[in-house]
């Protein structure tokens, strides 16, 4: 392999989606890997909550992940930030095969995202999900 130019770079299609059948809900999704931008913003997401002294809880962060990852044919995110609340109502055994596949695909391993949630007994924050 010889070394690319930034032309080569900009037109890789490097984003990786996985469909993932998700049977209590009849049907299956498309999970998309995050990219590099919203990777970081759901890392930085974490790491505000912490210094604010309100830990993301961990269904809270599985479902921004889920969102964040789920997308339709075109590759859009069919859940909004300002939809979390409908995918924090649905089946937490429904979200875990989307939220395991999403972690996978976009390189978050079970230690960073237990480092960066502060796994440790949390207060619920103000703006929690459960609603």
């Amino acid at each position: 392999m010889g070394l690319l130019t930034k032309e080569q770079v900009s037109a890789a299609q490097d984003l990786t989606t996985e469909e993932v059948e998700v049977p209590q809900w009849g049907g299956s999704v498309l999970v998309r890997g995050l990219t590099a931008r919203e990777r970081g913003q759901f890392m930085a997401m974490l790491v505000d909550q912490r210094k604010g002294g309100n830990r993301t809880r961990l269904e809270d962060l599985q479902v921004r992940l889920c969102a964040m990852s789920i997308v339709d044919e075109q590759g859009r995110r069919m859940f909004s930030d300002s939809e979390l609340s409908l995918l924090a109502r649905k089946s937490a055994r429904a979200l875990q095969p989307i939220f395991e596949v999403a972690q996978r695909l976009s390189g978050l391993s079970d230690e960073q995202v237990e480092e960066l949630s502060g796994n440790s007994e949390e207060t619920p924050s103000d703006d929690s999900l459960s609603d």
